[in-house]
């Protein structure tokens, strides 16, 4: 089933995003996470695709299982760095012989090895290129990013919104947004959005903070703001894991009920594979009894 259609039955349509375990971890790994996820019911899983490519035969594994064997819809990320078309095509053909229907059509990050990678030097320098070749070659449900924050590589918040309405354009139907900590920035972000035009569905993207290590990491990646609650609650918290993690679950399962009551299209939950963290935040909304 083509996500893009859940949107007209239900809101909010809530998913989770899971990785695939690392390269000398076995796979199957991974499928105590899932069985724990999918008894949450969620609309769909997304599974994450490593910078460079480098977990894409797992991607696709772990995709192909949660649809055939779990009978739940997945989502399945792809990046065009370090891919030419052909092999994007390949990769695509893989997805359809799997019963896979919906990508997450991703620039990406650069190869690990490969810090100062050229983006421009590839077959799709940007999320865009590779979201209008997908949608003139083959039959997918597309997704992409948006960052309520904007993209660290814009300086202008409406210069990266200009960028997104370009991106929608080239045939995405529903977007999920970086990780936020302040709903206020994710209602701004939606109000712009819709005000230059850009109509399809927007998913809220929330990651509970489980320790204080986590969020420091988080804001050098991707530049997310604090907010002093949030702030405030990791000095409080920061030396005492236990508490932190209660207190996490608590701000995300704020956050998630507040865009609920204010009629949120749809709630991307990113999991970071922790089932039993995710079950007590949907507990905490009343979405699992």
């Amino acid at each position: 089933m083509k996500i893009a259609k859940l949107f007209a039955t239900k809101q909010p349509v809530i998913s989770f995003e899971i990785f695939p375990p690392k390269a000398d971890t076995p796979v199957e790994t991974i499928f105590t996470t899932l069985e724990g996820l999918i008894k949450l019911k969620p609309d769909f899983i997304s599974v994450t695709y490593g910078a460079g490519g480098s977990s894409r035969s797992r991607t696709k594994e772990i995709a192909s299982r949660i649809k055939n064997h779990y009978r739940v819809e997945t989502l399945a990320h792809l990046t065009c760095v370090g891919h030419e078309a052909g092999e994007i095509d390949m990769i695509l053909q893989g997805l359809q012989e799997a019963n896979i229907e919906n990508v997450l059509a991703l620039r990406g990050d650069p190869p690990a090895d490969n810090p100062h990678y050229d983006f421009t030097k590839g077959a799709f320098s940007f999320a865009s290129d590779l979201i209008s070749h997908i949608k003139k070659h083959n039959n997918f449900c597309i997704a992409a990013a948006a960052y309520p924050e904007g993209h660290a590589h814009c300086r202008r918040l409406s210069e990266d919104l200009n960028h997104l309405k370009y991106k929608v354009d080239q045939g995405v139907d529903f977007l999920i947004t970086q990780l936020f900590f302040d709903n206020r920035i994710f209602y701004n972000f939606m109000e712009n959005a819709r005000r230059i035009g850009i109509a399809c569905p927007v998913m809220a993207g929330v990651m509970p903070v489980l320790n204080a290590k986590q969020i420091k990491r988080i804001i050098s990646l991707c530049g997310a703001s604090m907010p002093a609650k949030l702030l405030m609650m990791v000095d409080k918290y920061g030396d005492r894991p236990e508490d932190m993690e209660k207190a996490g679950i608590e701000y995300a399962s704020q956050q998630v009920l507040d865009l609920m009551e204010n009629g949120v299209e749809g709630i991307h939950l990113y999991t970071m594979n922790k089932p039993r963290q995710i079950t007590e935040i949907l507990c905490n909304t009343g979405r699992v009894y």
